[in-house]
């Protein structure tokens, strides 16, 4: 069957989905219309860039710059740090009738490694922890300047094998432009051991700038001191021979804690014979 206008009608033949907005329909097997899906929103939402992610990179950077001049004043402090610590500074004491100086009582005598902090609980120390390593201590007797490194670390050593340790204070005057003169004196004219015999610059003196101190001058033997306001060369040479070597009376040391010699024997025909080094234990 035609229409009026002479073309074939279409009978049942599906209809082309008609577009109503943003909807589509679509025709069933029968023909009826049915109802076709919202086109799916092809637009994604952006999401926001968070502050972090912003600035990721230079915060990365301040850290890492952070973290590098961290490490770097640590280390600048270690080094800086001076390697012993004192808790209390000595007193000036009468000295016991005939005796010269005065008692310090013992800190000790543990080898401690190279770079470990000490801390003395009286300064200057006249004992306590010390290094056990060629260069550092003993320390090579000599006069050291205002400048060089002598810590306690190292002389303590000296003392524990009966050395005689002097030490200056520049910050209480003794540095003055005869200082250098009167120490070099001092050496050249300090007195040969009592006991083991031992020459000048065998264990002693050692000769150094300290400040932790009551007086300008402090000539130290183990567990003793000599505080001087005055370089008096005599009355230390006297401290020295009177302190540096000691026996019981049943011929056992008492001082030092290790001497360079072994005790005299009672026999007459005996006697003492120096160590070969000054450097052990």
């Amino acid at each position: 069957m035609s229409d009026t206008s002479g073309r074939k009608s279409s009978g049942n033949q599906p209809q082309a989905p008609q577009t109503a907005g943003r909807r589509t329909t679509s025709s069933g097997p029968s023909g009826s219309p049915r109802a076709g899906r919202r086109e799916a929103d092809r637009t994604r939402a952006v999401r926001p860039v968070s502050a972090f992610e912003r600035y990721r990179t230079p915060l990365l950077a301040i850290v890492v710059v952070a973290l590098v001049t961290g490490v770097g004043l640590f280390v600048f402090q270690s080094a800086a740090s001076p390697a012993y610590a004192c808790s209390s500074i000595d007193t000036v004491q009468p000295a016991a009738s005939g005796q010269i100086g005065q008692i310090q009582p013992d800190q000790g005598n543990q080898h401690v490694q190279r770079g470990d902090r000490i801390t003395y609980p009286v300064c200057p120390p006249a004992s306590g922890h010390h290094i056990n390593q060629t260069g550092y201590g003993p320390l090579q007797p000599k006069v050291y300047g205002p400048d060089d490194q002598s810590v306690p670390n190292g002389w303590v050593h000296n003392l524990e094998h009966g050395g005689l340790v002097l030490l200056y204070s520049c910050d209480k005057g003794a540095c003055d432009a005869n200082l250098t003169a009167q120490l070099d004196a001092f050496s050249t004219g300090f007195p040969i051991s009592t006991i083991c015999k031992n020459p000048p610059q065998y264990v002693g003196p050692v000769i150094a700038r300290f400040e932790q101190m009551p007086t300008r001058f402090a000539a130290l033997l183990w567990d003793r001191a000599l505080y001087l306001d005055t370089l008096d060369t005599q009355k230390i040479y006297d401290f020295f021979l009177q302190n540096g070597e000691k026996l019981a009376a049943d011929g056992t040391w008492v001082s030092p804690p290790e001497p360079q010699c072994t005790a005299p024997s009672a026999s007459p025909a005996a006697s003492a014979s120096p160590a070969p080094s000054a450097s052990g234990g």
